[in-house]
């Protein structure tokens, strides 16, 4: 795999396509991923394979804390760093514009999804009930960028 390169709006529909087939019940469109693009503070990044997207990010930064607002890798790219690799870089990038810490939601549903951010130091300091439309509890998630450990960005 390439190294991750910034999302850019002609990636958009391809995004949403790998969206929707992430996250069947919560799809995200071309426009709703384009809205968040042009939000101030945001920004993505997109991993390719063949020359084709397989899997992007999107994050936004206020003050000193990112969020990551959706990450998601096509079915078929699966399993082969991805998600991490996309989240590292994201990270990364937080970091050197003053990011301390980070916050997400995911699925309580989602193992696949838990195990990539529990594997990356992060941790649950919340919950949502019934957050998502399929009835799922969202998890709140934060990781501490800087401090004595920090082994997504080691």
């Amino acid at each position: 795999m390439m190294a991750p390169r910034p999302l850019t709006p002609a990636d958009l529909p391809a995004a949403a396509a790998i969206h929707a087939a992430a996250f069947a019940d919560e799809t995200w469109g071309a426009e709703q991923l384009a809205a968040l693009l042009a939000a101030p503070g945001t920004w993505g990044l997109a991993a390719e394979q063949a020359g084709s997207l397989a899997g992007f990010l999107l994050l936004r930064l206020a003050a000193d804390e990112v969020e990551v607002l959706t990450l998601a890798v096509a079915p078929a790219a699966r399993r082969r760093g991805l998600a991490a690799t996309l989240l590292r870089t994201g990270l990364a990038q937080a970091l050197a514009l003053g990011a301390t810490r980070g916050f997400l939601e995911v699925g309580a549903d989602n193992p696949a999804a838990l195990a990539l951010y529990r594997a990356s130091g992060w941790r649950c300091v919340g919950r949502r009930p019934k957050y998502y439309r399929r009835g799922a509890d969202a998890l709140l998630m934060r990781l501490d960028l800087v401090g004595p450990e920090q082994p997504l960005l080691a």
